[in-house]
């Protein structure tokens, strides 16, 4: 440590010249400011990056939680752009830390990286082979059968269920 640096000033030292990856545009409008209680509700529900959580389902609940609140001369996007790292913990938040400096302008690239990074290619194709090759159980009813089927689409992308289910139409 240098020895004519403060404290305060060493502790600072790591985080200047570090840019966040997510630009959030400019606000311009006068009295602007989120509200204590949407903070709150966003951070109730946080992504943590576990292998079981569904990052779609997080981003339809982020969105549903920041569609209800409406800022005059404020575009939506800036919002989500703004509050979408206080809606992640753990895995996830050090993903958005590690993403490279401006590299997010923004709200579909941020959901695009996002899902990319925690429901992979990969894992579409495992889910796909799973629904593909799906029977049901020696000692399963069918109605188990049933729902363990419909958890398997659900767990896929809302595009891909779409798809597979117009092709089990197809093939009935």
């Amino acid at each position: 440590m240098d020895d004519n640096r403060t404290m305060a000033q060493f502790l600072e030292a790591p985080t200047v010249g570090h840019e966040d990856a997510i630009v959030v545009p400019e606000i311009t409008t006068d009295n602007f400011e989120l509200k204590h209680g949407l903070l709150t509700l966003v951070q109730n529900k946080q992504f943590f990056g576990h292998d079981k959580e569904d990052p779609h389902a997080h981003i339809r609940y982020f969105n549903k939680i920041t569609s209800t609140m409406k800022f005059p001369n404020v575009p939506s996007t800036s919002v989500k752009l703004m509050l979408f790292p206080f809606s992640l913990e753990g895995a996830a938040r050090i993903w958005l830390k590690k993403e490279p400096p401006r590299s997010i302008l923004t709200w579909d690239d941020l959901v695009s990286k996002f899902i990319n990074k925690f429901f992979p290619p990969s894992k579409t194709t495992n889910l796909r082979n799973e629904i593909t090759r799906f029977q049901q159980r020696f000692d399963e009813t069918f109605y188990e059968a049933w729902d363990r089927f419909n958890d398997l689409l659900w767990a896929c992308p809302h595009q891909m269920a779409g798809r597979i289910q117009i092709a089990w139409e197809e093939a009935s």
